[in-house]
């Protein structure tokens, strides 16, 4: 039987840890956090959504939470495995060295949403590094079970995916070959050149931005990025880039445009100051089925904690396309199509 116990978020929101046993990286036993939202006196959801936070992130975003629950879905978010709520003393954050890795904790988060919601269309979400890992993980799953809907999925929000490796070309050809080789053998090792805060310091309240969160989860210049983890990112980058069929309908929201800087000013609240959305419009043909994706003009790298407008167009185009989505499970289920197996999933 499933625990439930009060998560830090507040009223409304519980958590239960999913036991992943010893970590193949070497850094004992690791575990996964699952968080629902439940709000006082409402019971039942005819539908259901899973959402996963990207690097240096885990899930605080309450409004998204609650945005949900007020369409009627029971929500739930997943911080995988050395992430926010699960990394524990002496595990190097975020740090896996094959994304597959991710397999078992999103295995189990959705067999327990399926045990909990066993007739309910399960929508999935993700941002930046999770919208990779996602993707990856349902292509998987295609192949293995014959098609994503037959496990009861009904499509997937991806909010600024990290689909390639931003900077200039030599970065993603030579640079990745260097990656791959000190990957291998010095796989905890630090890249040079991180720790920017310039993102950090648009979004955090005690800083220039709106959102109250936790800073040794979520640090302003982020945790640093190891050449291990950065293998397997671009491992991830390369089976994308040679075609996934992840077997349901994606949306793909981002901003419009990209703004690097290394400090901060007003242009890093209205752009993508972590990817280049060029490559996400580039690669997002390559994730199969029916794909959408809307530019939000003035939106942060995650579009969900932009400002009030963009953050607002944001919410309308993924309602507008919900019930594009909608329509289509309405349609199957008059046509005699069933998209909600449920069990568990190994």
């Amino acid at each position: 039987m499933t625990t439930w116990v009060p998560d830090v978020l507040g009223d409304g929101y519980e958590q239960t840890t999913i036991p992943l046993g010893d970590d193949p990286d070497g850094e004992g036993q690791v575990e996964a956090t699952l968080v629902r939202y439940q709000p006082p006196g409402v019971a039942n959801f005819d539908r259901a959504v899973i959402y996963v936070h990207g690097f240096t992130d885990y899930f605080f975003q309450r409004h998204i939470a609650e945005h949900f629950a007020a369409k009627g879905y029971a929500f739930y978010a997943l911080d995988l495995r050395k992430c926010g709520r699960s990394r524990r003393e002496g595990q190097t954050a975020h740090f896996v060295t094959d994304l597959a890795m991710y397999d078992a904790e999103l295995n189990e988060a959705l067999s327990l949403v399926r045990a909990e919601r066993a007739d309910a269309p399960v929508l999935l979400m993700a941002h930046s590094t999770g919208g990779l890992v996602l993707p990856l993980w349902l292509n998987r799953l295609n192949r293995r079970e014959g098609g994503s809907s037959g496990l009861g999925l009904a499509g997937v929000v991806l909010n600024s995916p990290w689909f390639d490796l931003q900077g200039p070309p030599a970065i993603r050809s030579v640079g990745t070959a260097a990656i791959g080789v000190i990957g291998r053998f010095r796989a905890k090792t630090p890249v040079p050149g991180g720790g920017l805060d310039t993102y950090g310091l648009s979004l955090a309240a005690s800083e220039q931005g709106e959102w109250d969160y936790d800073l040794d989860w979520k640090p302003l210049a982020g945790f640093p990025i190891t050449f291990g983890w950065i293998r397997a990112v671009r491992h991830g980058h390369a089976e994308l880039h040679r075609g996934l069929d992840i077997g349901i309908p994606s949306l793909i929201l981002r901003s419009k445009v990209t703004h690097f800087s290394r400090r901060y000013s007003s242009a890093v609240d209205a752009a993508d100051a972590v990817l280049d959305v060029r490559q996400i419009a580039r690669w997002a043909g390559c994730l199969g089925d029916r794909t959408t994706i809307v530019p939000i003009e003035g939106a942060r790298h995650d579009v969900f904690l932009s400002t009030e407008d963009p953050r607002a167009r944001a919410f309308e185009e993924m309602d507008e396309w919900l019930e594009w989505l909608h329509r289509g499970e309405t349609t199957d289920h008059a046509s005699g199509k069933d998209h909600s197996e449920s069990g568990h999933i190994s």
